[in-house]
């Protein structure tokens, strides 16, 4: 791994010579997670009983490829929003899915509260998520595909939605807690996507390592990525460490739209 993690860093400063970043500049997602977006300006969804859901629209008539986004642990805050606004700006219909019907954590107890009480009714996460990929597919500006993203507490949920939950076409994870066991994997049907950090306490390398080595033994396509300088949240929250996670969050993102544009494809009849 650590020759792994050394070509990652090698490529970060490779890419930021040549440009690349330069290039992704003007991006309102790399905004967004600088702390730089405009207020949200979506509606809030009942897609599921009692969820207060976030949606964001892009402009025109689409077709378009659709997003879940699955909150951390504090549930659907303006910065979930922000991004799903964001990404609507990028050509998605983004629905941000709320597993906490409403409510939103301001502590560290209370956000540990909140996960608990939603881990401990998997088969209602698993019903809610359904919902949303449905309600996804059934809109008349829908191409028909969907996938999830996940960060921290999210990031997990999209994985184990990816074993069993209703069809969709791509999962991204953020730092989020993972599986090892091959067989168990080997229930995901499409690509997943995965963004680590190098100093994560809660997510040593080791275990993404595993996970990789698994999705492999498991026939799962993948790109997982662990950027060594950064810690947990590195990416959502850009502007608490500036000079540690912008280039890694800017590199993130140039991989993460790539991963959207292929497997958010419209259907061929």
């Amino acid at each position: 791994m650590n020759t792994r993690r050394l070509q990652i860093i090698s490529f970060l400063l490779t890419a930021y010579l040549s440009g690349y970043f330069l290039a992704q500049g003007d991006s309102v997602i790399l905004e967004t997670i600088e702390g730089k977006g405009t207020p949200p300006s979506g509606q809030e969804l009942e897609y599921f009983e009692g969820a207060k859901g976030y949606l964001a629209e892009p402009d025109g008539d689409g077709p378009f490829g659709a997003i879940i986004l699955i909150h951390e642990w504090n549930g659907v805050v303006e910065r979930i929003k922000q991004v799903a606004d964001a990404l609507a700006k990028e050509g998605y219909i983004a629905l941000a899915a709320d597993l906490y019907e409403g409510e939103t954590g301001s502590t560290r107890e209370e956000n540990i509260a909140l996960m608990r009480k939603a881990r401990g009714d998997e088969e209602k996460v698993v019903s809610n998520l359904n919902a949303a990929v449905k309600y996804l597919k059934d809109r008349d500006d829908s191409n028909g595909t969907v996938a999830t993203i996940g960060w921290c507490f999210g990031g997990g949920v999209a994985l184990t939605f990816a074993m069993g939950g209703e069809h969709h076409e791509g999962t991204a994870i953020f730092y989020g807690s993972l599986i090892e066991d091959p067989e168990k994997l080997s229930h995901i049907h499409h690509e997943i996507h995965g963004t680590f950090a190098g100093q994560d306490r809660g997510i040593p390398v080791e275990s993404v390592e595993k996970f990789t080595e698994a999705l492999r033994e498991a026939g799962i396509p993948n790109d997982i990525h662990v950027y060594d300088p950064v810690a947990h949240g590195f990416w959502l929250y850009v502007e608490r460490d500036v000079e540690t996670n912008k280039e890694p969050a800017e590199h993130a993102w140039g991989r993460l739209e790539k991963f959207f544009k292929r497997v958010l494809q419209p259907k061929e009849d």
